[in-house]
């Protein structure tokens, strides 16, 4: 009687094989980004803060030598437990040709080796991590001087950092009126929204302008229709 054991391993090995393959050509788990961030080019730097969206999620961060460094704010959370202000940071990303601001697609900390990569939008239901902060009922009004205007990932500008380290944001195309008032140096008076929470302050403006007796307000952001809104009463 033959025997069949040679024929049994010559098919097992032909299955491995073939399950090897299927692993190797199969795509990466997707929590693992498809490029390398590593090829990219590399800033290292201190972090200074965090940037806050209007309803508290991390955006970004800003270097000590006034580097703005952008992130999705689905990144809120990954960023809030591994990163902290006075961390040295290694960063991949690009840079943009005309501004101090890079859109980062990883950042180390350089003393744990944690690491944060963007690995694209959340599936759907995953929505932005962290949560909104603790918002101050009714308007808070706030007076500082502008340490540096605040961009969008295309290098819009979407508010202003003070020297006190507030975030303002204001809604486009709302801030291409007040964006001689978000220049460096320029001292101003903010009317809004301020929400507060361990990571920084931010504030969805209102009313701005250079002293109290020259506010303007802010129209909220368009409506599906396209038409300009007009801001509600502030919460109570």
């Amino acid at each position: 009687m033959k025997s069949q054991w040679k024929p049994a391993l010559i098919f097992g090995c032909a299955l491995i094989g073939a399950d090897a393959s299927a692993v190797a050509q199969s795509p990466p788990p997707a929590h693992t980004p498809l490029y390398d961030p590593q090829q990219l080019p590399m800033r290292q730097g201190q972090v200074q803060q965090f940037t806050l969206t209007p309803r508290g999620d991390i955006d970004g961060l800003i270097l000590t030598d006034g580097t703005e460094v952008k992130t999705p704010p689905h990144l809120s959370t990954a960023m809030a437990y591994t990163i902290k202000p006075g961390d040295a940071v290694t960063i991949h990303g690009l840079h943009a040709a005309a501004l101090p601001l890079m859109q980062a697609v990883s950042i180390i900390d350089d003393a744990t080796g944690r690491t944060v990569v963007d690995t694209g939008p959340p599936r759907p239901g995953g929505g932005p991590g962290g949560g909104p902060a603790a918002a101050i009922p009714g308007l808070t009004e706030i007076e500082g001087r502008v340490r540096m205007p605040l961009h969008g990932p295309r290098g819009d500008v979407n508010g202003a950092l003070l020297e006190d380290g507030t975030v303002l944001r204001l809604p486009p195309p709302e801030v291409d009126r007040f964006v001689a008032l978000l220049q460096p140096g320029r001292d101003l008076v903010a009317e809004g929204i301020l929400l507060a929470n361990p990571l920084g302050k931010v504030l969805e403006v209102r009313q701005i302008g250079a002293s109290r007796d020259q506010l303007n307000e802010v129209q909220a952001p368009p409506g599906p229709g396209g038409k300009k809104g007009r801001h509600g009463p502030p919460p109570v």
